[in-house]
C-alpha cells in the first residue's frame, strides 16, 4: 500500500482518513483507498471512457519502462521544457515546493523531466483513471516519496492555490474541454508560480479527419481489442519507415497544409495522412502504445496556438517559454495576476 505523506493532509485542508473511509473535499466525496484518495461521483462519459484508457494503457508497463524509451522521451522532453529539473526559478519558492502534476498518468513524464529534481519538492500527482496506482508503485519503488489523488482536473478540491509549479503533460486536451481544464488547474498556482503544459496542435485537413474516424471506430471496443485493432496500423508504420524513402514536395500543396521541401515518406503519411508512428529503436509494442495513446481515448483535443495563447491570457498566465511543433505546444508560464 502507498505511504501517504503527512504534508498531504495539510494541501487537502484535512486530516488524512483511515484506509476504506469517506471523507469531504470541495463538495465532493472521496474514499482513500490503498493510500490513495479517490474521487466517487461519476465524470462525464466521455471523461470515463478516457480514465479507462489510460488506466488500461498505463498498465501495459513492458510497453514504456525501457530505458530506450524512457531515454527517447527524456530527450524530448527537455528539448521543449529545458532542464527544468535545474532551473533558476526554483530557488523563488522555498525548500519543498508543492509541485502539482495534473494529468500524471503513471508518472511517467514527471520521473523522466525531474530527475534529480523529486527529492526536494513536495509531489502531487493528480489522474482520473487507475493509472494512480501504477505512479506510485513507480515512484516507491525508486525510493521517492510523493503523493497521489484519483480525481478529475477539472473541479479539483481546492478554495485556494497549493502549488508552485504545475506540470500537466499532455493531459489538459484529454478532459471535455482544454480550455476549460487549463483555467481549473491554472487556478491552483500560487502567484508568481509557474505552469508548464503540453497541449496536441491542430494538424491538416486529412489527418484531423482519418485521426477521428478511426478514433470513433475504436469507441465501440473494449480496451484490448481496441489496442489489437491498432496493431495492423502500427505495422504499416513501421514498414514505411523501414522503406527508407524520401520524397521531395516542390511547392506547398495549400489545401492540405502541406509545406514544401524534402521528407521521409513515413513522416509525410504521420504528418498528413494517418498517424503511424515510427522509431527503429523501439519494439513493435512500445509504437503501439505510443498509437493508442493518440487514437483511443474519447477526449483528444487540438487546438492552435493562437487558442493557447489566448486561454493563457484568461488564466493570468504570461508565456516564458513556447515551442510549437506540428504535433504540440509546449508552454512555461508564470502566473501574474
Amino acid at each position: 500500500m502507498n505511504a501517504t505523506p503527512a504534508w498531504l493532509g495539510s494541501v487537502l485542508g484535512t486530516e488524512l482518513p483511515g484506509e476504506g473511509d469517506e471523507f469531504a473535499l470541495g463538495g465532493r466525496t472521496f474514499v482513500m483507498l490503498r493510500g490513495i484518495p479517490r474521487q466517487v461521483e461519476l465524470v462525464s462519459e466521455a471523461q470515463a471512457q478516457t480514465a479507462d484508457t489510460f488506466g488500461y494503457k498505463w498498465n501495459q508497463r513492458a510497453t514504456f519502462e525501457s530505458e530506450v524509451f524512457r531515454r527517447r522521451a527524456r530527450t524530448w522532453l527537455i528539448e521543449r521544457y529545458g532542464p527544468v529539473a535545474e532551473a533558476a526559478w526554483w530557488g523563488e519558492y522555498g525548500p519543498d515546493p508543492v509541485v502539482l502534476d495534473a494529468g500524471c498518468g503513471a508518472g511517467f513524464s514527471a520521473l523522466e523531466l525531474l530527475d534529480g529534481r523529486l527529492d526536494r519538492i513536495r509531489y502531487l500527482g493528480v489522474d482520473v483513471s487507475s493509472a494512480v496506482d501504477v505512479a506510485a508503485e513507480r515512484f516507491e519503488s525508486r525510493g521517492i516519496a510523493a503523493a497521489f489523488m484519483q480525481a478529475d482536473m477539472v473541479g479539483l478540491p481546492f478554495d485556494q492555490p497549493i502549488a508552485s509549479v504545475i506540470f500537466s503533460e499532455g493531459a489538459l486536451h484529454h478532459s471535455d474541454s482544454t480550455r476549460t481544464a487549463l483555467l481549473e488547474v491554472g487556478r491552483l498556482l500560487i502567484p508568481g508560480g509557474r505552469f508548464l503544459f503540453y497541449v496536441y496542435n491542430r494538424k491538416g485537413p486529412v489527418r484531423e479527419f482519418t485521426d477521428d474516424y478511426i478514433r470513433d471506430a475504436l469507441q465501440g471496443m473494449g480496451q484490448s481489442e481496441a489496442w489489437d485493432a491498432l496493431l495492423p496500423l502500427t505495422k504499416l508504420g513501421r514498414s514505411l519507415g523501414e522503406l527508407d524513402v524520401t520524397l521531395d514536395i516542390e511547392e506547398p500543396i495549400e489545401l492540405l497544409g502541406v509545406p514544401a521541401g524534402p521528407i521521409s515518406l513515413q513522416r509525410f503519411f504521420y504528418w498528413h495522412v494517418c498517424k503511424t508512428y515510427f522509431d527503429p529503436e523501439l519494439t513493435l509494442d512500445e509504437l503501439n502504445h505510443i498509437n493508442f495513446d493518440w487514437f483511443a481515448p474519447t477526449n483528444a483535443h487540438r487546438q492552435t496556438p493562437e487558442q493557447v495563447r489566448e486561454w493563457c491570457a484568461e488564466a493570468g498566465l504570461e508565456i516564458e517559454r513556447e515551442r510549437v511543433e506540428e504535433a504540440g505546444i509546449t508552454i512555461v508560464a508564470r502566473r501574474v495576476a
